[in-house]
């Protein structure tokens, strides 16, 4: 109603320099909003078109007729020249008259303002046609020609819809016919189908929206809620004659093609019978990544990351990273030694790092291809990790420095839930990558499934329709279209930072992989697919038929690829040795030697000097801002209870953590701590950033107010996601080694969602793929009573995964860090917070990296005993693996009859249970915090120093869980099998802990029975 009435106020009449400057007025503001710019005196029907659906359409009109009175048809002249005459309500229109009427007649006719011809037909007619134009824009790629193979429709839907004009009979939903087709209308703002004309005539409205929105590019983009970029859109794909290229830009193209095309078939004569998953069928990729990447360039991108699947991979390394073609074919050959470090992993699952000069621009680029598994999207976020912390070291907080290319499968996009995860990480502020360009390689096929299994949406894209993301199909065997689609996609990143999907609706040409017999399952899709004919023979014909080339320059291109191919094949013989750290994708200058190794195998003490414990004490005790209000009650006595442990010279958990990190900062040091709650911590105990109780979002983080030159700290909540925000932070970790990079579980056992990324990435990364990460996990675990989904962190799965042998005691020098050095990663349980204080620091100290597990606690966060002396952490104080026992039973071994290891909390409730027994001369306990790389040697020491006594392995997990079946062979080879290794513990059990409160404390109750029950072995031993 608003509208109509503003409509109404519009055409009351005002004088020539009233109308002028209104409507400037009304131009130059931002937006057009629609104000009330005059009351309205006529009942609104007095004009039977001003409805509310038509007013918008009327005020375009308007606007239009007031710059220039001839843009608009001459009904609208007379109209609106009535109206601003004074005319009254209902009379202002006339009818236009016959094309046969003389002058005088028609000046006559301008001249009437009482006739009440029927106008009905006209605006409706005008706004049909503006729903013909929007239906196009929003279903035209409905009926696109997207599929090359001609048999599929890409929506899976073989209905037409409705409201496009696919026959002359479909007029009549809009209340048009034939006859309408040569009448002229006027063009809305809303489309560029026009060019520099403001009418056409429907046939060729219809005719240029066809042109457009239902070749071979599909164009989706109207749920964008953003008029600005709606816009930008319809003008890249609406402008008449806008996708033309000159014939050198279709040379290169050609050329392109021919090395995609030409290195499949390479590898196929050479190794008929190897996997490589080729990427026959969508050739087009290659020249498409390379004009995605040379527009970047071109608007100052000089850094691009990718991640990808495995088909296609090795193509993308030739032809887009420009690996040396040798060093791909010598992965061919099965008499290639073994790598020199690690076990390796396949050629079409390795990474890529490559510095050159982009030949089209002629600025440097970095290209960097992140090693994957087989686990199709879970690169995903690591390489949104990787390109947010590059784009952090660089200072480039736009991302007009260095972007991100994603590829991805049609299956696998539509099925994938990390898909979904790292989209919903494109728009918040700590994880934005400032726009990533999707590519997807839509084979319409997953493996062996039909597409019309595999997914339940129209299009495998539609999962970006989430975030806004325009998505661009296009026909694969259309290389000019794929081109001008990836152009306009690297713009689209450029202008508005925002991601964007390319839709390569393609076909493949073998099977799954290059051995597979696709016919068993899609026959009628492999006849065709036998009969087609492939995109550069295609696309040559054209450019011959065109005479861009002639027949001999096409072959001598082909020759000119081949030959480079059969040369590196030729040198490839010579390579003897399978050398991982050439296919490295995060290399760390400087960090280690020339050759890849440590600079030393030594590692300082991580203690620090009472002045900056007691400096960073002060700071996290205080709010470092002036007017700011904090929380009364809760926060202000947590602060005056640090202060007041600073001045007692102790630290509980909290401190101890905000101690290590305070001082990594002074050091250069930057320092990200990700996850979910954990700016304020799920226990309420960190606090790292202070919230204003007066100013929305106005917020303190005191960690970055202790140094002058201090690095940066940033703290940030994450999304609900575990799989995609741990991959993020795996991924930013790899891209400096002088950073720590934490990922924070709400609760420990929240990590078995991203159990893909430590599987596959974490894990085995190092031995895979030669590439160091520093991650540090912390995961809450406990046995609380706070029911199965709250208590375990699951330390039997990490322990399972060290690498570690059981039954070998390590010989080595300079045990502690070389041991360190040879696991594929560091599982702790800390029992005291300096102890956490030591393991954060040795982490960066180290003069290599490993992936750190962290056990931390819940109830110890505010347990009394639970803290920490100043001189448990000054210069000269270590990270303790083993902490042995230090009371009675230690000043006097030889009469222990029992020692029982533990780690972490149970510790205190042992100590709680041996006072009360008063047996601390009759039992040790020793804690084991470091529970891989395993303290052979410090335990040895501790079995040979109780003689007499029993070793009991004790835990507050069920038997089957925890840490009891890595620990037993371990000290048993500790000990050479001399003595049993008993366990007091929870028995077996297929939840993690108990859901009733009393249960978890009769159980309780009954391990502690068991573990000071001297007699309780004596039947088995």
């Amino acid at each position: 109603m608003l509208n109509l009435r503003t409509c109404a106020a519009k055409l009351r009449p005002l004088t020539a320099s009233q109308t002028v400057k209104t409507i400037s007025q009304h131009r130059l503001a931002a937006p057009r909003t629609f104000q009330q710019l005059r009351c309205y005196s006529a009942p609104v029907a007095a004009e039977p078109f001003l409805s509310g659906t038509s007013s918008n359409y009327v005020e375009e009109m308007y606007y239009a007729w007031l710059e220039n009175p001839k843009s608009v048809h001459k009904s609208w002249d007379i109209f609106f020249r009535n109206a601003n005459a004074g005319a009254a309500p209902g009379t202002a229109y006339q009818s236009p008259p016959p094309l046969t009427t003389s002058l005088s007649t028609l000046s006559q006719a301008q001249s009437l303002v009482q006739a009440q011809p029927n106008v009905d037909k006209l605006v409706e007619d005008h706004l049909a046609v503006q729903s013909l134009i929007r239906a196009y824009q929003i279903r035209g790629h409905h009926v696109a020609q997207l599929d090359p193979l001609g048999i599929l429709d890409a929506d899976l839907d073989s209905s037409l819809p409705a409201d496009i004009i696919t026959s002359t009979d479909k007029l009549g939903f809009y209340g048009l016919d034939e006859s309408d087709l040569d009448k002229v209308f006027h063009l809305p703002t809303t489309t560029f189908i026009g060019g520099n004309e403001s009418a056409l005539p429907l046939r060729e409205i219809i005719r240029r929206l066809e042109m457009a929105y239902c070749q071979h590019i599909g164009v989706e983009f109207m749920f964008i809620n953003d008029l600005e970029q709606c816009q930008w859109i319809r003008q890249k794909f609406e402008t008449p004659g806008i996708m033309q290229f000159t014939n050198e830009e279709k040379r290169t193209l050609l050329a392109r093609l021919v090395r995609s095309t030409r290195f499949e078939e390479f590898l196929h004569r050479k190794w008929s019978s190897e996997k490589r998953f080729g990427l026959e069928g969508c050739e087009v990729l290659i020249p498409a990544l390379k004009t995605i990447i040379d527009k970047s360039s071109e608007k100052g991108v000089d850094y691009v990351i990718m991640g990808m699947p495995h088909r296609g991979r090795l193509n993308v390394l030739a032809n887009v990273i420009r690996k040396e073609l040798e060093q791909i074919f010598c992965q061919f050959d099965s008499k290639l030694e073994a790598a020199d470090e690690g076990s390796g992993d396949v050629k079409y699952h390795l990474g890529m790092y490559h510095r050159r000069i982009n030949r089209v621009t002629d600025r440097n680029i970095t290209l960097s291809l992140v090693a994957n598994p087989s686990h199709l999207e879970a690169a995903d976020p690591v390489v949104q990790g990787k390109t947010k912390a590059e784009q952090f070291y660089c200072g480039d907080t736009e991302g007009k420095k260095v972007m991100s290319i994603l590829l991805h499968g049609d299956a696998a996009f539509a099925g994938q839930g990390i898909v979904y995860e790292t989209f919903h990480l494109s728009d918040l502020p700590s994880y934005t990558t400032h726009g990533t360009v999707h590519v997807v390689v839509n084979n319409q096929i997953g493996f062996t499934t039909d597409p019309r299994m595999a997914r339940s949406s129209p299009y495998p894209t539609d999962v970006a329709r989430v975030v806004n993301a325009p998505i661009f199909h296009v026909n694969a065997d259309d290389p000019e279209a794929v081109v001008y689609v990836c152009n306009v996609a690297a713009e689209w990143r450029s202008t508005f930072h925002k991601d964007v999907v390319v839709d390569l609706v393609c076909y493949r040409r073998n099977g799954h992989n290059e051995m597979d017999e696709p016919m068993f399952t899609q026959p009628l899709m492999y006849k065709q697919i036998r009969k087609q004919k492939p995109v550069l023979q295609k696309y040559a014909e054209l450019l011959i038929s065109q005479g861009v080339v002639n027949q001999p320059e096409y072959e001598e291109e082909i020759a000119k690829y081949d030959k480079i191919c059969e040369e590196a094949h030729a040198r490839s013989k010579d390579e003897k040795i399978l050398h991982i750290k050439h296919w490295l994708d995060s290399p760390w200058p400087g960090f280690f030697t020339l050759d890849g190794q440590p600079r030393s195998m030594t590692c300082p003490s991580t203690g620090l000097n009472e002045e900056d414990l007691t400096h960073i004490g002060q700071v996290a005790s205080s709010v470092p801002v002036e007017d700011f209000t904090i929380h009364g009650a809760g926060l202000s006595r947590i602060l005056k209870t640090r202060g007041e442990m600073v001045k007692n010279r102790t630290v509980d958990w909290a401190l101890a953590e905000y101690m290590a990190f305070g001082s990594l900062l002074k050091e250069g040091i930057h320092i990200r701590l990700s996850g979910q709650d954990v700016e304020r911590g799920t226990f309420s105990h960190r606090h790292h950033v202070l919230h204003d109780q007066n100013v929305d979002k106005r917020t303190c983080i005191p960690m970055n107010h202790l140094w002058p030159n201090q690095a940066p700290y940033t703290v940030c909540n994450s999304s609900l996601s575990e799989y995609g925000v741990l991959g993020f932070e795996l991924g930013f970790a790899m891209a400096s080694p002088n950073a720590l990079v934490l990922w924070e579980a709400q609760f420990g056992d929240f990590h078995n969602t991203a159990q893909c990324i430590i599987d596959q990435f974490i894990c085995p990364g190092q031995a895979k793929w030669v590439r160091q990460n520093g991650i540090v996990l912390l995961l809450p675990h406990g046995m609380e009573g706070m029911g199965p989904e709250h208590s375990s962190a699951r330390p039997e799965r990490f322990l399972q995964m060290c690498n570690d042998d059981p039954d070998v005691f390590p010989k080595l020098d300079d045990f502690d860090v070389r041991q360190l050095y040879e696991c594929n990663w560091i599982v702790v349980n800390c029992s005291t917070p300096a102890n956490f204080f030591h393991v954060l620091r040795r982490q960066i100290l180290l003069p290599f990296r490993k992936p750190l597990i962290i056990f931390t606690p819940k109830s110890l966060l505010r347990h009394p005993e639970a803290r920490s002396s100043f001189d448990d952490m000054l210069p000269g104080t270590h990270f303790l693996r083993v902490i042995p026992d230090s009371g009675p039973a230690a000043q006097n071994p030889e009469q222990v009859k029992r020692v029982l290891f533990c780690t972490g909390k149970v510790y205190y409730d042992l100590t709680r249970e041996r006072k009360a027994r008063q047996m601390e001369a009759d039992v040790a306990i020793t804690r084991v915090e470091q529970l891989s790389p395993f303290p052979f040697d410090l335990l040895q020491r501790e079995a040979q120093k109780y003689p007499a006594a029993e070793l009991v392995w004790c835990q507050e997990e069920h038997k089957n869980q925890g840490y009891y079946d890595y620990v037993k062979p371990r000290l048993r080879t500790t000990i050479n099998r001399a003595k049993p290794v008993w366990y007091a513990g929870r028995e077996p059990a297929a939840a993690p802990a108990t859901g009733n409160k009393k249960t978890h404390l009769t159980e309780l109750q009954r391990l502690l029975d068991m573990a000071f029950n001297l007699d309780a072995f004596k039947d088995l031993a």
